[in-house]
């Protein structure tokens, strides 16, 4: 899948496994304090029939941060997984501001392969640990929200669940970042939730949602979910204390 990067973005690496990931480079950001925000969705076989759905959320989630108070203060990383990429992810773009983001230019997401779960929330929780030092280094505070959306159980992944937990583990005790979230979102699951659920509490990750069917307006209300929980945790960074609640529900 075509990356969306331009040369404003660096290079950097998860741990010693091959998991690559882009940050902007820290020259060209302005502001003293960021949100790191990540979105990893599912581009596996099952989805294919709500593709379409599932990017139209992408780009309105997008279009509503754009939109958010402290929007100057929100760095985003968009990809998608599936095992036909390598380490299972396809990075669309890193960190990036979102006043760089152009959302209509996100592809059309092509459906195929098994669920690489763990390396989606690997990616995603990791990348932040990284990235969030590296910002923490140059004295920016730094916060974080992660959303890893899909319809599946794990099948297919390099990275194991040990590796997924060991992230979200240090992201919690990290002294980088003043807080982070990390949600688990079900998209048509039906009989997979127990499973799902499993995953998130074996992960730790924070939080599980179900989205519920695949409906255009559910995703709609996804879309609206995520934009309100990054717009939650941006306003919370600075207090120095944990994140604000957000949503049990969608």
């Amino acid at each position: 899948m075509a990356r969306l990067d331009g040369d404003d973005m660096e290079q950097m690496q998860i741990g010693r496994g091959g998991f690559g990931f882009t940050g902007a480079r820290f020259d060209t950001l302005g502001a003293t304090e960021y949100t790191l925000v990540t979105i990893a969705i599912d581009e596996t076989g099952s989805v294919m029939g709500f593709e379409s759905e599932l990017r139209a959320m992408l780009l309105q989630a997008i279009d509503a941060c754009k939109k958010a108070p402290r929007s100057d203060n929100i760095l985003v990383r968009v990809l998608v997984f599936s095992d036909k990429y390598q380490h299972g992810i396809s990075e669309l773009h890193g960190f990036k501001q979102l006043a760089d983001i152009d959302p209509a230019a996100y592809p059309a997401l092509k459906p195929g392969g098994y669920t690489p779960l763990c390396d989606a929330a690997y990616s995603a929780i990791g990348a932040t640990n990284v990235y969030a030092e590296q910002l923490a280094a140059q004295d920016y505070g730094v916060n974080a929200i992660v959303f890893v959306i899909t319809d599946g159980g794990e099948n297919a992944s390099t990275a194991t669940m040990k590796m997924v937990k060991d992230e979200q583990q240090k992201a919690v005790a990290s002294e980088q970042l003043e807080s982070i979230i990390s949600v688990l979102i079900g998209v048509n699951v039906k009989q997979l939730r127990i499973e799902q659920e499993r995953f998130q509490l074996e992960a730790g990750m924070t939080q599980y949602i179900d989205a519920g069917d695949a409906t255009p307006q559910n995703l709609a209300n996804l879309a609206a979910f995520v934009s309100r929980s990054v717009s939650s945790q941006s306003q919370s960074l600075g207090t120095g204390g944990p994140s604000q609640n957000i949503a049990a529900t969608i």
